[in-house]
């Protein structure tokens, strides 16, 4: 098994001599284990995709596996095709659709608008629809939390509760203690406030980090920032990525409030 935060982060996969697909496949399994897990999407082979990534053997071979993500997958093709790259793994793409990044500015309205009718428009009753696909000309991109609170809370026939939505949505936690197979993080929930979507303060809080002794984040200390998705720390975040998650959730935080 590979062992370390720094050995196996989506960073640097691609400094480590992993081809930039494998790299990308890695990133994408690490958000997409825990619902898949779960059973919220994806197919049934959550266990190999997990082994596969966590151990280093991540690779195209498993595209077809990942294809199932049919929330993410045409996310990932928009942010490609705008940005000029072929893979919809690469690791760029897939980092920009959880936790926000640059290439998220190159998608037009007019492809993300495409991409939301064609996928959702006939799922939604006339009203939603409208509410929906006002979005992109707004400034909403392919951005996960974009999908949770604005599209996945309009797809039922009644709307997913808060609790759904914290738990889908991308967030970060300080760690504040390592215990075994999970860590207790501080980390801002999601609530309502005066009507609006907001973040409260920060409150500990204790999530997974491995699977029958399978995770991404094995050499995680007190003091490090880690991504979550449905109580599951994906990867111990730099700088860089932390203050892009921030950002891109702000932005559509900001986005979805417009219409509630």
């Amino acid at each position: 098994m590979v062992t370390g935060a720094a050995a196996t982060s989506a960073a640097d996969l691609g400094a480590a001599g992993i081809p930039l697909g494998a790299a990308g496949i890695a990133l994408f399994i690490r958000y997409a284990f825990m619902p898949n897990h779960l059973g919220y999407c994806g197919g049934r082979e959550n266990e190999l995709l997990l082994e596969r990534a966590a151990t280093g053997q991540a690779g195209p071979a498993l595209t077809p596996l990942l294809a199932q993500f049919t929330g993410a997958v045409p996310y990932l093709r928009a942010i490609a095709a705008a940005n000029g790259i072929g893979d919809p793994f690469d690791r760029r793409v897939v980092e920009a659709y959880w936790l926000g990044s640059e290439l998220l500015r190159g998608v037009e309205a007019g492809d993300l608008y495409k991409t939301l009718e064609e996928r959702f428009g006939r799922h939604l009753p006339p009203k939603l629809r409208e509410q929906v696909l006002r979005k992109p000309p707004e400034g909403a991109k392919p951005f996960h939390f974009f999908h949770v609170v604005d599209v996945y809370r309009h797809l039922e026939r009644e709307s997913v509760g808060m609790a759904a939505m914290e738990n889908c949505r991308i967030s970060w936690g300080r760690v504040k203690t390592v215990e075994g197979a999970a860590l207790v993080v501080e980390r801002a929930p999601l609530l309502w406030r005066a009507g609006k979507l907001a973040l409260g303060e920060p409150a500990p809080e204790r999530v997974l980090r491995s699977v029958d002794g399978l995770g991404f984040v094995d050499a995680v200390a007190a003091g490090d920032w880690v991504s979550i998705h449905w109580g599951w720390a994906c990867e111990v975040l730099d700088a860089r990525r932390l203050a892009n998650l921030r950002r891109w959730t702000d932005v559509h935080l900001a986005i979805a409030n417009q219409t509630i």
